[in-house]
């Protein structure tokens, strides 16, 4: 038996278990191709950018009344320039990328970590990149943005969330999954910039499980759903993914039961968020979930709750930092959404478990974390 049809009869199992799971319509498939990238105007495009990567394609099946596609940039981590301009030069070609798309995209879609440490001189740079696309545009907030003055720059550039609109029979939705984190400040007298400073770690030892929906958004998203049609196509978009990855570095939102009841009902729910950056796939229930690439750094997977449906991204190469990451296309068409990772990387997945980082199967679990004793869940 080939490598190919031993991953097929895996995802098919995974994929038709008797039990709750997304609309019998769906079907995934994982087809890889060249895609070249070309600069609009520029004759040396090609050779600057030269060929694109491998590139994973997700189909899904939707309702969508006609086809469209948008792009989604997320996960920068803008320094000023006069600290760095690695990632400004990373999120400029995201930029480009996106502009010499043919035909354009219908919008764009930001999901959050704009900035690295929330000063406005890095909010507002990365306001200045973005303008470069013409397109309508559209904004959630990462941590990294939000903790240094707690929002008022972010909402004030790109207003607040949650929101919702329709748009060619989808409806879409935008969640903030980052602003209440317990307040453990105050207490400890921290300065902004402290306060800051523990929001921008991975492990979150001193900030502890921040990622959260709350429930004046429960409720929200409840109201929001409810005069939907249950076969409706929902996308919903969020800077942390709504399942329990990992915990202990905030790769969940610690109410994401109370998400799923909420949108179990609903047969054709696609969440795409940040914050992992890098390639991920799930389901639980009703729910699609596909994690995207940051332009800024790839993270490693967990060491524990990798979900089985994601084929890992291979190790990037440290000495090369625009390796192992970019930025992500969304097409939907009648019946289907083709989600394709756009990374600026010929070799994008990996063949074994020490090229991915993920260790063996075991680690591919997911089960309760400790972090359920840390936060309790209610």
């Amino acid at each position: 038996m080939s490598d190919l049809e031993r991953e097929r009869r895996v995802i098919e199992s995974e994929l038709n278990k008797p039990d709750d799971r997304p609309d019998r319509s769906l079907k995934i498939t994982r087809r890889t191709f060249l895609h070249r990238s070309i600069v609009a105007g520029a004759a040396a495009g090609a050779a600057t950018y030269g060929w694109f990567p491998l590139i994973n394609t997700l189909n899904m099946a939707f309702g969508a009344q006609a086809p469209f596609a948008f792009a989604w940039i997320s996960d920068t981590h803008l320094y000023p320039k006069n600290v760095n301009t690695r990632f400004v030069e990373k999120a400029t070609r995201a930029v480009k990328d996106v502009q010499a798309m043919k035909p354009p995209p219908d919008f764009l879609m930001f999901g959050g970590d704009l900035a690295q440490l929330g000063d406005p001189v890095e909010l507002r740079l990365g306001n200045d990149i973005l303008k470069e696309i013409t397109l309508k545009k559209h904004f959630i907030p990462g941590e990294h943005d939000w903790y240094l003055d707690m929002g008022k720059t972010w909402s004030s550039l790109f207003g607040k969330s949650p929101w919702t609109f329709e748009h060619k029979g989808v409806t879409f939705i935008g969640l903030d999954t980052v602003s209440r984190a317990p307040d453990y400040w105050s207490a400890s007298k921290m300065s902004p910039k402290d306060r800051m400073g523990h929001m921008a770690t991975l492990d979150g030892s001193v900030a502890g499980p921040w990622a959260g929906v709350g429930n004046d958004q429960l409720q929200w998203l409840n109201k929001t759903l409810s005069p939907l049609a249950k076969d409706k196509p929902i996308v919903i978009f969020t800077h942390n993914p709504l399942y329990e990855y990992y915990p202990p570095w905030n790769f969940w939102v610690r109410d994401w039961r109370q998400v799923h009841e909420i949108l179990k009902p609903y047969a054709n729910v696609t969440n795409i968020h940040g914050h992992t950056h890098q390639v991920l796939y799930n389901e639980i229930g009703a729910m699609r979930s596909i994690g995207m690439l940051a332009t800024s750094w790839p993270w490693p997977y967990a060491p524990e709750g990798v979900p089985a449906l994601t084929k890992p991204m291979i190790r990037a190469n440290p000495g090369d930092h625009f390796d192992g990451v970019g930025w992500g296309k969304m097409t939907i068409k009648a019946p289907r959404v083709e989600h394709e990772y756009m990374m600026w990387r010929k070799d994008v997945y990996a063949e074994t478990a020490v090229d991915s980082g993920t260790g063996d199967n075991g680690n591919q679990i997911l089960r309760p974390r400790v972090a359920d004793q840390m936060w309790p869940y209610k």
